[in-house]
């Protein structure tokens, strides 16, 4: 059955759906070509945007490894620059801070490695794992609400694009369930199948309307 499909979609929560996506998307990273073309997809919407520094994440199980391909973009350009989170405290914004394929690790909350550096970034584009996404943009995640946290108490007056990261199984096509107030929607969703635009995206970046 597709994971996507339920008898009655709007009646699951957060949970039920978190549940049932974790395991879909465990299926989907073991597959090489959907990791390619996912990739693929990536390095496309970047080369387009052109950001000059790039917030990602450490991958947990079943998530997207963008790190080889993070140290690729690195390596074309000795301007760019890439940044990994790191939390100070539970429950508190992220806080990025400079990566390259050398940098030593630590173990940060909740046992993900994180820069043992202190140097500071702000990203102009974010990768943000996704365990489900919707049509609009809205991300389903681990419930710990860090990159709405995050993004709420950013910096200087302009947020980064945001680009949500997932594969195509993962889309929950009546919506993801119970947003609330504070749920702040994705710029963009990039899966194994498209890249997936919302309007806030291309009133942004008008040159990027027909990507697919």
């Amino acid at each position: 059955m597709d994971p996507r499909i339920a008898r009655n979609p709007r009646a699951e929560s957060k949970k039920d759906w978190r549940a049932r996506l974790l395991g879909a998307r465990l299926e989907a990273a073991s597959d090489a070509a959907r990791n390619a073309a996912l990739e693929a997809r990536l390095a496309a919407l970047v080369a387009r945007i052109a950001p000059r520094s790039i917030g990602f994440y450490w991958p947990l199980r079943g998530e997207f490894d963008a790190r080889a391909w993070i140290a690729g973009w690195l390596a074309g350009d000795a301007s760019r620059q890439a940044a990994l989170p790191a939390i100070a405290e539970r429950h508190t914004p992220l806080a990025f801070r400079v990566w390259t394929p050398d940098t030593p690790m630590r173990e940060g909350h909740h046992g993900i490695p994180e820069p043992a550096s202190q140097e500071r970034a702000v990203p102009d584009l974010l990768l943000v794992p996704c365990v489900g996404f919707d049509a609009d943009g809205y991300r389903l995640g681990y419930g710990g609400g860090y990159y709405d946290r995050t993004l709420a108490a950013w910096p200087g007056d302009a947020l980064p694009v945001t680009v949500g990261v997932a594969y195509e199984a993962c889309r929950i096509d009546d919506g993801v369930p119970e947003r609330e107030a504070h749920d702040l929607p994705l710029d963009v969703v990039v899966t194994d199948a498209a890249a997936h635009l919302t309007d806030r995206f291309t009133a942004r970046f008008s040159s990027c309307r027909e990507m697919r």
